[in-house]
């Protein structure tokens, strides 16, 4: 997969089927649209291209929302090129791109510098400044710019559209088995480990932290987990949260990889969320937390 991170497309690129949207999370109903459009490119014997847009516009514009991914830059990058999509049009959204009318998102870039021959989005895809283009703007100019817009239908889950917000909601109220369903994989979250206070340690359980960053705040709790690294993939338990047991100011990941004693400061962890086991709480005593703590381990074993 050909990554562009400007409008300099090679012409094997051009005159291609793109679908365009953020494509946070690659969920079930974002798999076949992409399905779909790459069986329309296959068909027509032309190239198949991704148009996102980095940072998500919902996040560039509220620069208080910090915590809203399902997925990171680099997962759905990895995700796009397991679906063998021929290439990627990274648009870094900025304000100078967020000033451009629809009309010229047509004529400049999709015409232009694309010269995309068929243009996939979902049914209720806006773009262009204030979000004034639809469906109706794009199929207004098909003949003009010589293409052709195919609308796909969203994929329903118990009569409800699979979206990106419909996950995020699943992620924030616990809900992870429901989220990996319509993921079709396992929610994770990919970081670096980061030094803590060594806390798990002392008392037995050896943590592996690691910062949220942009990704969606699970609800505050216990989960059963599994860690993976280059050398090893093992269950464990993460605990989401602000450790009020010690008066934790900071948002953490904390992961106790079953099996695992070893320094892994600075190593890259993927953590798979399986399912919730129980609310973060306060504990009177290191005592009390340790008792806990052997019961979610217990409980996250099974």
């Amino acid at each position: 997969m050909k990554i562009y991170n400007n409008f300099n497309i090679k012409n094997c690129h051009k005159n291609s089927v793109i679908a365009i949207g953020n494509f946070d999370g690659i969920h079930k109903g974002h798999k076949k649209v992409l399905e779909q459009a790459k069986k329309k490119a296959r068909n027509n014997r032309i190239a198949f291209g991704i148009v996102t847009f980095e940072p998500l516009p919902v996040m560039f514009f509220n620069s208080k929302l910090k915590s809203h991914r399902i997925n990171s830059l680099s997962q759905k990058i990895k995700q796009l090129k397991e679906l063998k999509i021929d290439f990627l049009v990274l648009i870094k959204f900025n304000k100078s791109f967020s000033s451009l009318s629809a009309d010229q998102f047509i004529r400049n870039i999709i015409y232009r510098k694309i010269r995309s021959k068929y243009v996939f989005v979902s049914n209720n895809f806006k773009f262009g400044k204030d979000r004034k283009g639809n469906i109706r703007t794009l199929k207004k100019y098909e003949n003009i710019y010589n293409y052709k817009t195919i609308v796909t239908n969203p994929l329903l889950n118990v009569k409800k559209v699979i979206s990106s917000s419909l996950i995020r909601k699943k992620i924030s109220l616990s809900k992870i088995k429901e989220a990996n369903n319509l993921l079709n994989r396992n929610w994770c979250v990919v970081g670096k480990v980061i030094k803590g206070k060594k806390r798990g340690r002392k008392i037995g359980f050896p943590t592996c932290n690691i910062n949220l960053d942009s990704y969606i705040v699970p609800r505050l709790g216990v989960y059963s987990v599994i860690a993976e690294t280059s050398s090893f993939r093992k269950k464990g338990i993460a605990n989401v949260g602000y450790r009020p047991t010690f008066n934790g100011q900071n948002l953490l990941l904390e992961v106790n990889i079953f099996g695992i004693n070893q320094n892994l400061y600075n190593k890259v962890i993927k953590v798979d969320f399986l399912r919730f086991i129980r609310a973060e709480k306060k504990f009177k005593n290191l005592e009390h937390l340790k008792k806990q703590i052997k019961l979610d381990i217990k409980q996250a074993r099974k």
